[in-house]
């Protein structure tokens, strides 16, 4: 059976509200699965991180059980995804029982080959983010990710030998320099790697909440239950053939803060398992706010689902994938996000939706004409397989822009053979192959948008009246043709104006 394109985001830490960071991370994996479904199939994995010390905090603060705190806070969750129109095809929660059984069969069989043991640990620890520091790694002597306090702990606690797969890891990132993304993180990473790897803890007994260890003797360490999230949720041992479908991962996304997870112990724990690494961890940059990463704890955290009410959640996937290169730090601003929806979405492609089909109603009835030659989709007839490769190598600006060179060249070719003349000179031949050229352009456009704009595209190939499901593989799309005596619909502009100045 062919292996599907698996696609992850790392699971949210459920204490506290998402934030913009949170759909971004989502939106890129949706358009990637979406993507990958042109040519076969796909699988997209979301969910929740529910364990650890702070989710105790926080419950207990609530004067609530964690696990009714959890149930509470999912929906939100489950929510912004779906108001961001991201279709996931499964959402776990580490606190399911398919999650809790397959980390403790891990947890035992590590134990079994030695990779996992008794021992105790002493050092720094950041309950805020979950985290152990090396004394070396803290500044001001605080967490370097979040910069709030640590506190000093001693417990014993069940170690994996992160050690012994030092060198593999090395010769895993020499092997292949593009297995870990962007090459900033790679270097930091390796950087990392070349001043040497301590075992890792992999429990806690001094709270409750987590995943019991077989024997009693604590909690499993919450990043530890976490990271296995991936392939508890396609079936590792208990179902074998769906497991090999999926695995490895082509693409895991994660925020470039918890990379050294996924890119040092994660790796590590497959190779323990008998396992592959996935094929890429790609550590994405962060929204800035006035130059300082976007947080909670900084009081600059930006409400996702204002932010849809307001632009639209289509023109947000939009300006979340064209704003910058991915994997770097791009600011945000009300304002930006209004200037890009204007200028790309309402002058663009808008008006060039919206003058199409106001043309093929003033001259036309809104039918669609007979085709005739058509030397601008001659010209771009290599389009689907340059977007499909940019988009799927996570080149998403590189995409779009390359899609856009067809929405500028559809606009000039209205300027340059000017159809208002060519009706008024009663030329009607060449005003239907022009007509039925944008018309079929305006399809095509559709396609290559609907992994970024799915609910803006469903709405604009209703008012082309294109009868097949946009969603369908592309080069079955670019076969297709639409049908000469199609009835479109001319209604509002596919995307009205915003005023920037509504901050």
């Amino acid at each position: 059976m062919e292996r599907a394109y698996y696609v992850t985001t790392p699971i949210y830490y459920i204490s506290g509200n998402p934030h913009i960071g949170h759909a971004y991370t989502t939106v890129v994996a949706d358009v990637l699965a979406r993507t990958a479904r042109t040519i076969g199939p796909a699988f997209f994995l979301t969910g929740t991180d529910e364990h650890g010390q702070k989710v105790a905090n926080a419950a207990a603060a609530a004067g609530k059980t964690p696990q009714t705190w959890c149930d509470e806070l999912v929906p939100r969750w489950q929510s912004l995804f779906a108001a961001y129109h991201v279709a996931y095809d499964d959402f776990i929660r580490t606190t399911q029982q398919r999650h809790e059984h397959v980390v403790q069969r891990v947890f035992s069989a590590l134990r079994e080959r030695g990779d996992v043991y008794l021992g105790t640990y002493e050092g720094w620890y950041c309950v805020a983010d979950e985290t152990f520091w090396l004394e070396s790694k803290l500044v001001a002597g605080k967490c370097p990710t979040c910069g709030r306090d640590v506190q000093w702990l001693s417990e014993d606690d069940w170690f994996f030998a992160l050690s012994k797969y030092a060198p593999r890891l090395i010769e895993h990132y020499r092997a292949h320099p593009d297995w870990v993304r962007p090459q900033s993180v790679y270097n930091e990473m390796m950087a990392l790697l070349e001043e040497g790897l301590e075992d890792f803890s992999i429990s806690r007994s001094t709270f409750d909440w987590g995943i019991p260890i077989p024997d009693g003797s604590g909690v499993i360490y919450v990043w530890f239950d976490a990271l296995l999230n991936y392939i508890t949720a396609i079936g590792w041992s208990v179902d074998d053939a769906r497991f090999h479908r999926f695995w490895p991962a082509r693409v895991q996304l994660v925020g470039k803060e918890i990379a050294r997870f996924h890119t040092l112990v994660w790796p590590a724990v497959l190779w323990a398992l008998g396992e592959e690494a996935p094929e890429i961890v790609f550590a994405h940059g962060w929204i800035t706010v006035e130059g300082q990463k976007m947080g909670k704890s900084l009081g600059n955290a930006v409400d996702p689902f204002a932010l849809a009410d307001r632009f639209g959640a289509d023109s947000l996937r939009y300006f979340l994938l064209r704003e910058a290169p991915f994997g770097s730090d791009f600011s945000y601003s009300d304002t930006k996000i209004a200037q890009r929806h204007n200028s790309d979405l309402g002058n663009d492609f808008g008006n060039l939706v919206h003058r199409t089909l106001s043309m093929l109603q003033r001259y036309c009835g809104g039918i669609v004409p007979p085709a005739g030659e058509a030397p601008v989709l001659e010209r771009f007839a290599g389009l689907p397989l340059r977007v499909r490769n940019a988009t799927l190598d996570l080149r998403f600006r590189e995409s779009l822009e390359a899609i856009w060179e067809l929405v500028t060249a559809l606009n000039r070719t209205i300027e340059e053979r000017k159809p208002w003349t060519l009706h008024k000179e009663e030329r009607k031949r060449e005003l239907d192959a022009l007509l039925y050229e944008l018309c079929e352009g305006i399809r095509r456009l559709a396609v290559l948008l609907h992994p970024v704009m799915p609910e803006r595209m469903e709405e604009l190939w209703q008012r082309l009246g294109a009868g097949t499901p946009i969603g369908q593989a592309w080069e079955d799309a670019f076969a297709q043709r639409i049908a000469p005596g199609t009835l479109t619909t001319l209604r509002e502009p596919l995307f009205p104006r915003i005023d920037p100045a509504e901050e």
